[in-house]
């Protein structure tokens, strides 16, 4: 969750995210995320226009802090290949956490009801991922590592695209309740090969 955020629209999103997780989107109203945050209603829409807006809210402040752990823990110091294993580790591990699976499902369960919930949540989550990583890739084309001729959002959404193989697929099917640490890097290990020889310079 964002820290920068003043205390109550922290609360807000911190109350909304226990909601969602643990009753789904349809069944938690609004009046609910105030009681819950220790909000009036009036506060809460002074922040957060609408269900859709706040649920958009929370998956983009997942999303924030999973970038802050992107740049935190990955610079460019290293070369190539252990930047990009990195990198591709705390993204699988995002995408496999079970706050971020159970997040996929509810709007898997709400999009053909709710469009819009549908389209916040691939603004505020997927695309936006994409876009930070997108910078990550930009600045290993700058230091000449990654050939520079292809777009960086095009190589970031590729290497997504990797990452979410089989072992994704499972975890969000319930098939695979925890992934091992040797699961994930063999699937980020696949993932690093193919770009490097795709992209490296």
């Amino acid at each position: 969750m964002d820290t920068h955020l003043p205390p109550k629209p922290r609360a807000i999103l911190l109350a909304a995210g226990e909601l969602f997780l643990r009753d789904g989107y349809a069944a938690i109203s609004m009046d609910a995320v105030a009681k819950q945050a220790g909000v009036s209603k009036a506060t809460l829409y002074a922040h957060f226009a609408s269900k859709d807006a706040l649920f958009a809210a929370v998956v983009a402040s997942n999303c924030r802090a999973m970038a802050g752990a992107v740049t935190g823990g990955t610079g460019h110091e290293s070369e190539l290949r252990e930047g990009l294993r990195r990198v591709g580790e705390t993204l699988l591990r995002f995408l496999l956490s079970p706050r971020t699976i159970a997040m996929h499902r509810i709007v898997m369960a709400e999009a053909s009801r709710d469009p819009g919930l549908a389209e916040a949540f691939l603004e505020s989550g997927p695309r936006t991922a994409r876009r930070l990583l997108s910078e990550w890739m930009a600045e290993e084309q700058r230091r000449g590592r990654l050939d520079g001729a292809v777009p960086a959002l095009l190589v970031a959404t590729q290497f997504s695209a990797l990452l979410r193989n089989d072992l994704w697929l499972r975890a969000g099917l319930g098939l695979v309740p925890a992934a091992s640490d040797e699961d994930i890097a063999a699937c980020v290990a696949e993932a690093v090969e193919m770009m490097v020889r795709a992209y490296g310079r």
